[in-house]
């Protein structure tokens, strides 16, 4: 039985990702360099198609580059255990709580700067909002 084979175009509208990007990952080396048909037109499976999802997932994830080709090794070498990949993932969870709570902070300077602003009619010499920003932390 023949395996499918996909073009690049197929490839990257198959996981959302540009063609753009999948050369990036290529020359980044998280994605194998595919074999090419006599024509030197780039040949992917469905191996390369479930890669691709990956990579793309666990940059929707927040993961880096680096963080991915950790990931990947974890997949493409021997000896590997959950508990490792369990650990990276319990980073990434602390790094996004942290972002998380960065956001709100900016939430509540803003929505504190907001709430002292009388509105419309009030001359931007006595806005608060200004004021704020150009106070010194």
């Amino acid at each position: 039985m023949n395996a499918k084979h996909y073009t690049i175009g197929e490839l990257a509208g198959q996981t959302g990702c540009k063609v753009e990007t999948v050369h990036y990952y290529e020359k980044t080396g998280l994605m194998p360099e595919p074999p090419r048909t006599e024509g030197g037109h780039r040949i992917y499976t469905l191996s390369h198609l479930k890669r691709l999802n990956f990579i793309r997932r666990s940059r929707e994830l927040g993961f880096s580059i680096a963080q991915i080709k950790d990931l990947l090794k974890f997949i493409d070498e021997p000896d590997h255990y959950c508990g490792e990949v369990k650990a990276m993932a319990m980073v990434q969870a602390r790094e996004v709580q942290k972002k998380i709570d960065d956001l709100k902070r900016l939430q509540t300077g803003l929505n504190k700067m907001v709430s002292q602003c009388k509105g419309k009619n009030m001359s931007i010499d006595d806005c608060p909002i200004i004021d704020a920003l150009y106070v010194e932390k």
